[in-house]
């Protein structure tokens, strides 16, 4: 009998953990946005939260754990996009890889430019202390996943057009321009491995 009573109980404080945990990553990118990571105080993102610092400690540990959250996040989603991207091209028989890597880059630049104020937030140098390495290893993993595209002998061509994009995700975020993007990734979806731009030039 009071296992039926406590099921639901411990199902609406669940639910309540869950509203406040997402109220308070909102507050926190309103406020990073709106403050900078090193302006910004716990008590600015809790008054914004309307939530109490308990509740931010008892989800987060501190503000550092809030800017890293959003970050993953918003790296899931992007992810999720890019993945989705690269599915869609392939079941639609698209089998060059650039071709591929260029859809997936696509959705990326838009996730970016649909998120822009969020993007902006980890490209602009005010993050936690470590946040520099977390970002290198990211881009890294970005490039692990750009690989697996491309043939084992392709890691150059690899390199070049991660930070290409990489360079080209910082510029399109700044200035907001969907025709930059699009200029950018026919530009890179040109790049070939140096052993077939030779071939194409002699023959």
């Amino acid at each position: 009998m009071s296992s039926d009573v406590e099921q639901p109980v411990t199902a609406r404080t669940s639910e309540r953990g869950a509203a406040t945990r997402t109220a308070l990553l909102k507050a926190a990118k309103e406020v990073f946005v709106s403050k900078g990571f090193a302006e910004a105080g716990v008590t600015d993102v809790v008054g914004r939260a309307e939530a109490s610092v308990g509740s931010l400690y008892h989800h987060f540990s501190g503000k550092a754990d809030l800017y890293l959250t959003l970050f993953e996040e918003f790296q899931a989603k992007q992810a999720q996009r890019t993945s989705q991207a690269a599915r869609e091209a392939r079941a639609e028989g698209e089998s060059d890889p650039m071709k591929v890597f260029i859809r997936a880059a696509r959705a990326y630049l838009d996730g970016c430019l649909e998120e822009r104020e969020v993007a902006a937030l980890f490209l602009r140098g005010d993050g936690p202390p470590g946040f520099e390495v977390v970002m290198r290893d990211r881009l890294r993993k970005w490039a692990e996943r750009n690989a697996a595209l491309f043939d084992d002998d392709e890691g150059a061509l690899v390199v070049v057009i991660t930070g290409a994009l990489a360079a080209a995700v910082s510029e399109v975020v700044r200035t907001g321009d969907r025709d930059l993007a699009e200029d950018v990734l026919a530009i890179i979806g040109q790049i070939r491995p140096a052993a077939s731009a030779t071939g194409a030039a002699s023959g």
